[in-house]
């Protein structure tokens, strides 16, 4: 997929509509430097944020991943494929999102136990420094699993992940 012609298209697209960078940003709910970084090639819109492109630029599905106007109807097959690889994704995002949720809940408890017995001055004291260790240490874990996959090697994984459902599809 050639980024730049993607990018191109899409602010060709926009301009036809008439609208702004900031314009478009509003209709789909996002950022205008995300809009802009889709128009510059350096970034990809969501795979339901494609489709939803798709059907506001009123353009083949096709059209819009190759970059440029094709004369054929959308194939609905492939806007069914899409839409299911959409769902999924966007059900994983929310299972993840679940369950990251409820670790930081738990560590939250957990270093909410762990100041408890230290003002109470118990940290010195069996079962309690044990129990205020297992508090702080769930929350550091969760201060590091939250870091990893919000950074830059959480952007990897899912490029990697994004890369094995595209060789699936194809």
């Amino acid at each position: 997929m050639d980024l730049k012609k993607f990018g191109d298209f899409l602010k060709e697209l926009r301009k036809e509509k008439g609208l702004t960078q900031e314009g478009l940003a509003e209709t789909l709910f996002v950022s205008r430097r995300t809009v802009s970084r889709w128009e510059t090639g350096s970034n990809l819109p969501d795979l339901d944020l494609l489709i939803e492109l798709a059907d506001f630029y009123q353009v083949d599905l096709r059209e819009l991943i190759s970059g440029e106007r094709r004369s054929e109807e959308m194939d609905k097959e492939l806007k069914e494929t899409v839409m299911q690889v959409a769902d999924y994704s966007n059900e994983e995002k929310n299972i993840f999102t679940k369950r990251v949720h409820l670790l930081n809940i738990l560590a939250l408890i957990g270093f909410t136990v762990f100041f408890i017995i230290r003002a109470m001055g118990l940290d010195n004291a069996s079962p309690y420094d044990f129990i205020g260790g297992i508090g702080s240490g769930f929350a550091y874990g969760m201060i590091l699993v939250n870091t990893i996959s919000t950074g830059k090697f959480g952007l990897k994984l899912r490029k990697f992940k994004q890369k094995l459902l595209e060789k699936n599809t194809a």
